[in-house]
């Protein structure tokens, strides 16, 4: 039997960039904003902060991790590598449940933004081929379609910022509104728990880790690179909404960055803001696509997931079934539910992922260790904290999930003993 063909390096590091910040800033910067207002007034950007933080020391996890395991699978490989199969498992099992329902969700919001009404869900699942089958065809239509759109985008929340200070009479007196701290310490809490979310996409830039050039020197530099870009960007928008909008008008919006720029003389604006988030919703589903078939692929080599999708196109080198079933699942869920609501057991997921990845990096000595140990506790600590403040329904599902996980895996063991 002829050998499975290996993923392609062909990612350098602005491709790896690119692709975290496509992860990143996406549709959530134009929503994200409006509860985490509404948890903490101006506390938001002490609530910013604690996120970027929480998001550095888990970043620096993930970079430290990815340098020594440059295949693919993020925190799935890690956990197994570091911990054990079953810390692994949880890792991977949150990341493909969770960013599934986070790929439909992208999908419908691109929708929201673009499609006649009654057309939504036929929109989004068009947009969910398209995109898969930019990724079918190789990891460097991903990363030039990525590039495209994070100018689009970039641009976009460029034209919107400069439009509300110099059309929209902004107050910089209202960014402290009644105080940072009016709300309290646990609203800045849900604040940064809310606001961390929208930082958590520098994880698909390890997932990808077999397919970028040198990776022991281009991922941990893309990841921190692309966390450094995503928070200058978000400070300056929360900046920005605050002195427009005041805190209690960030919170009383659902489409802050529209309101902001409608309220003065910016209004002409309004339409960039729609395509900016119709664009913004592509970028992010594009790179969940990429990033869920690379992590399908790295379980499905250690029968975590069905074996067959663990084959490998033999041109375009990308784990062509793993891509075309989470296609095929994102549809599934787009046609039956609707997911531009909360998704309660996604955050949990993450929280998981990333709890991993901290404590496999907290194993990791010698010339492996590239930060100190206290950023690995720190970050630790803050997923264990930021899950305790999502909503129980949240944490119920959350938990739900991991368990159906958990016994397929323990029912495949059993069948295998």
């Amino acid at each position: 039997m002829s050998e499975t063909p290996a993923l392609a390096r062909r990612l350098g590091t602005v491709d790896a960039v690119l692709i975290g910040l496509g992860s990143m800033i996406g549709a959530g910067v134009f929503a994200a904003f409006t509860p985490a207002a509404a948890a903490a007034g101006s506390g938001l950007l002490i609530g910013l902060l604690v996120a970027a933080f929480v998001a550095f020391c888990n970043a620096s996890s993930s970079a430290q991790l990815a340098a020594a395991y440059p295949a693919s699978g993020g925190s799935y490989l890690y956990g197994r590598e570091r911990i054990g199969p079953w810390a692994g498992f949880l890792a991977g099992w949150g990341f493909v449940i969770g960013k599934t329902a986070s790929a439909a969700a992208m999908a419908m919001t691109f929708a929201a933004y673009v499609a006649p009404p009654g057309w939504e869900r036929p929109v989004a699942i068009l947009a969910v081929i398209s995109l898969a089958a930019v990724n079918y065809h190789g990891i460097t239509r991903t990363a030039r379609l990525t590039r495209i759109l994070m100018v689009l985008v970039l641009a976009a929340l460029t034209i919107i910022v400069a439009a509300c200070w110099t059309g929209s009479s902004p107050d910089p007196g209202k960014i402290a509104g009644e105080g940072l701290l009016a709300h309290g310490w646990y609203g800045i809490l849900q604040s940064a728990g809310l606001l961390f979310f929208a930082f958590a996409g520098y994880a698909r830039i390890a997932t990808l880790s077999e397919e970028v050039r040198e990776p022991r020197r281009t991922i941990p530099r893309a990841i921190l690179i692309a966390l450094a870009v995503t928070a200058v960007v978000y400070a300056a928008v929360a900046v920005t909404l605050l002195a427009t909008l005041g805190p209690s008008g960030v919170a009383a919006e659902p489409a802050p960055l529209a309101a902001a720029v409608a309220s003065g003389d910016a209004g002409w604006a309004t339409p960039v803001v729609r395509a900016g988030a119709a664009v913004a919703a592509l970028g992010a589903l594009l790179a969940l696509i990429a990033g869920l078939g690379r992590t399908s692929l790295a379980m499905a080599r250690e029968h975590d997931l069905p074996h067959w999708l663990a084959a490998v196109h033999r041109r375009y080198r990308v784990p062509h079934r793993a891509e075309v079933t989470v296609a095929v699942a994102i549809c599934g869920i787009i046609a039956v539910a609707d997911l531009r609501g909360a998704i309660g057991f996604s955050s949990f997921g993450v929280l998981i992922y990333y709890l991993v990845a901290n404590v496999a990096a907290f194993t990791q000595n010698g010339a492996d260790r590239r930060y100190p140990r206290v950023f690995q506790v720190l970050g630790a600590l803050a997923c264990v904290a930021l899950a305790a403040t999502l909503p129980l329904p949240s944490i119920v599902a959350g938990a739900a999930v991991f368990a159906v996980g958990i016994v397929l895996r323990g029912i495949r063991l059993a069948r295998a003993s």
